[in-house]
């Protein structure tokens, strides 16, 4: 059944179970990325290889009642929530508000409420852009209640100075020829400290889906994203370059053109800090590798050597095969941190076509350029 058949949608979200939550990082690593296989059982949804999985979060209950306290509120008053619905307080603090960054409008209002704060009015003009990023990193809507005590809120003052919550979309790693009717993320639970507070800082969805999932099933709808599908040839070659939690399409693919039998050779750049902690799905890449639905498979860990190696470097190392398997028609793909990876990655893929095509750096971009009109360069950044 297509997603156009079912009932589910982002603006009427699917209650599905959280089947599996599972530690993919070892005992020792610096990070805490988890498998999570959600359950899609009745609900019509289906979804294709590249597609995202929308996550509706909740905030902490914890950082919720913080809040309440802060502003002198029970929880009990009647507000709207961000759609216009009536609720508690409580109730559109923890599903319908952002608390983990303060609006523009919370820093306006408090500005004009506590004497101490008019320097936020001067924040907020466009020239003051950088310190505004800088003043705002690390702080939540506490903070800034905190910090400015003597700004005073009625409920319905306070709920329309904070912005919507927003679902989350996290790319999915899975094939539905091999997962049925379950849905697979692999996501890192970003949790960490800021100088200014001994509170623990949390990302809103990673937590949520970690820690605090409903009984009555976590709220996700489909996205899709028809720029990242495998090739429909199945005997094309395809680059996967895909670090961290970027790996999650890659696992898709791979299982997807295993069911399929293509036959078109695969090649995957994994990375992160450390081999004995951080290798995401190793036994299945490396099963995958020696049955053959995965030709290659390169990894590149940071931290295992003096200095730190990164997948763009493994492109370089690899240059002529790279360039090889393009010619022979190959889709690249890179999935991942748009800001630093995919630049780094882009970068090391010019001077790969620039090195062993023979090209100048402009004929290189050329030949890049050309890749993206074919649509054979494409990218899944956030």
């Amino acid at each position: 059944m297509s997603t156009t058949e079912s009932a589910y949608s982002r603006k009427n979200p699917f209650p599905a179970p959280l089947a599996v939550n599972r530690k993919l990082t070892a005992e020792g690593s610096n990070k805490d990325t988890r498998h999570f296989e959600i359950s899609l059982a009745g609900s019509g949804l289906a979804y294709e290889v590249g597609d995202s999985l929308g996550v509706f979060p909740a905030n902490n209950p914890g950082l919720v009642d913080l809040v309440l306290k802060e502003l002198g509120f029970t929880g009990e008053e009647q507000v709207a929530t961000a759609d216009g619905a009536p609720a508690s307080m409580r109730e559109a603090l923890t599903r319908s508000y952002i608390l983990t960054e303060p609006s523009k409008q919370l820093l306006q209002a408090v500005s004009g409420k506590d004497s101490s704060g008019a320097f936020l009015a001067n924040l907020l003009l466009p020239e003051e852009k950088a310190s505004l990023e800088n003043f705002l990193w690390g702080r939540d809507v506490l903070d800034v209640l905190q910090e400015f005590s003597a700004a005073r809120f009625t409920p319905e003052e306070f709920v329309k100075v904070l912005r919507k919550l927003q679902p989350r979309l996290y790319s999915i790693a899975s094939s539905q020829k091999a997962a049925g009717e379950s849905v697979h993320l692999t996501v890192a639970v970003v949790r960490y400290k800021v100088e200014h507070s001994s509170r623990l800082r949390e990302g809103v969805c990673s937590t949520y889906l970690a820690e605090r999932t409903p009984s009555s099933g976590v709220p996700v709808f489909v996205h899709t994203a028809k720029h990242f599908r495998v090739p429909e040839n199945p005997d094309v070659p395809v680059i996967m370059v895909g670090p961290g939690t970027g790996v999650a399409p890659f696992r898709a693919f791979i299982q997807e053109r295993k069911a399929t039998g293509a036959k078109g050779p695969s090649w995957l750049f994994f990375g992160d800090q450390k081999s004995a902690t951080d290798f995401l799905y190793r036994e299945e890449f490396e099963t995958a590798a020696a049955e053959g639905s995965l030709t290659r498979l390169t990894t590149a860990f940071s931290r295992d050597q003096a200095e730190k190696i990164y997948v763009q470097h493994r492109m370089l190392e690899h240059g002529a095969d790279l360039f090889d398997w393009l010619e022979k028609g190959a889709f690249f793909y890179v999935c991942g941190d748009a800001k630093n990876m995919a630049k780094d990655v882009d970068t090391a893929l010019h001077t790969v076509v620039e090195r062993h095509g023979g090209k100048t750096a402009e004929q290189a971009k050329e030949y890049v350029d050309a890749l993206k009109k074919d649509k054979r360069y494409r990218k899944d950044v956030y």
